[in-house]
């Protein structure tokens, strides 16, 4: 039971540095524009992801029950893996690096759970075909769910920051050319307003999408705990602990779950992360609020999607490529490419890094699966 316990807690500690990690996800734009304070733009920024990681389970069924085998997953195969995530999630906070919080778990897991069956391959659960009839996001496993979706996201961001920043540009060319009295501080102005509203929806999409990865792996080690007996004599007060299986209808993820990893993303997202929101706000390119709220939306638009389909997509892709999508709309040497280099070393590093150090871990503490 100590064991299971210790999974929970070490989850929500992931949880907590995933808040003030990402936070810059939601709030950078909108603190580099000045159209909120940093005290206003977290507190933004933590509501609204205590409120989206209250809406739906998609994501967390995903990452209890799609990406790896659960038989060969105990309480030491999490840990080694939250580890793993909390270990490159520091690293790249430390260097101001907007890597994914959601590449670093599931690299973890799938590393520490490869240790766990002894290095058989076979328990990653690689892909699985959707039904006849489905599309293909309706498959599940490593393929359908993290990787297409690691490579669509941010190109989804890119052109889709593009075409909504260069319909934005035409739109306030041609009121000016019939009316010549739209003035940049009066464009500044209103986008500064609707920048509020789509740094809202920023956070919500974060919260839906990310707080959803710490409820899966709970639940895992729950049901697995549940499954090999470490909860059969818990007190009868601690009995809501025991979950015996995720099925895909009507066992849901607990709402106590739910509520729990809402509330601690909230108050990691309230501790703030300054050295990523100075990359992502400053360092990547010049914005104003109308990029702002044009980066803002097309990357909540693609993590809603990601999240409605139960892909664990990486918050930071979106927001990062969606303001380099349009930065590209204003001119191509709007883009510090050397600071994307950096970014774009730290995404393709994140899997395998994290893969690695979970099975490093388990390696020198836990005990294979036989």
């Amino acid at each position: 039971m100590t064991l299971v316990l210790s999974v929970v807690l070490v989850a929500l500690i992931f949880e907590y540095i995933n808040g003030f990690h990402d936070t810059a996800n939601s709030i950078a734009t909108v603190v580099s524009t000045k159209v909120l304070t940093p005290r206003m733009a977290i507190a933004l920024a933590a509501l609204t992801n205590l409120v989206g990681a209250l809406f739906g389970t998609a994501v967390a069924k995903t990452i209890s029950s799609g990406l790896v085998d659960s038989a060969y997953v105990t309480a030491q195969t999490i840990i080694c893996a939250l580890v793993g995530g909390i270990i490159w999630n520091l690293i790249t906070w430390w260097f101001g690096l907007p890597s994914s919080s959601s590449h670093a778990l599931v690299g973890g897991l799938a590393g520490a759970t490869l240790a766990t069956a002894s290095g058989n391959w076979s328990v990653l659960i690689w892909s699985k075909a959707p039904e006849a009839g489905k599309h293909w996001y309706d498959g599940s496993g490593i393929l359908y769910k993290v990787v297409v979706p690691m490579v669509s996201s941010p190109l989804a961001g890119l052109v889709l920051g593009f075409l909504i920043m260069s319909f934005l540009y035409l739109l306030i060319s041609t009121l000016n050319h019939f009316f010549g009295w739209l003035k940049p501080r009066m464009v500044g102005a209103w986008f500064g307003k609707l920048q509020i509203v789509s740094a809202a929806g920023m956070g919500f999409s974060h919260g839906m999408n990310d707080a959803q990865k710490t409820m899966g792996i709970i639940a895992l080690a729950l049901v697995a705990g549940t499954k090999a007996g470490d909860l059969a004599n818990i007190p009868d007060w601690l009995g809501f602990l025991r979950i015996d299986s995720l099925g895909a209808k009507s066992d849901q993820i607990p709402v106590w779950i739910k509520v729990t990893c809402a509330l601690v993303m909230a108050a990691g997202t309230a501790a703030g992360g300054w050295r990523i929101i100075k990359t992502l706000g400053h360092k990547l390119v010049k914005l104003q609020p109308v990029h702002g709220f044009a980066a803002e939306t097309t990357a909540a638009t693609v993590l809603l999607a990601a999240a409605h389909y139960g892909m664990p997509v990486s918050t930071t892709h979106a927001i990062t490529t969606s303001i380099m999508g349009v930065g590209a709309a204003k001119r191509l040497n709007a883009i510090k490419w050397g600071v994307v280099t950096r970014i774009i070393w730290a995404w393709v590093l994140t899997i395998p890094v994290t893969a690695l150090l979970g099975y490093l871990l388990f390696k020198m503490f836990g005990t294979p699966v036989a």
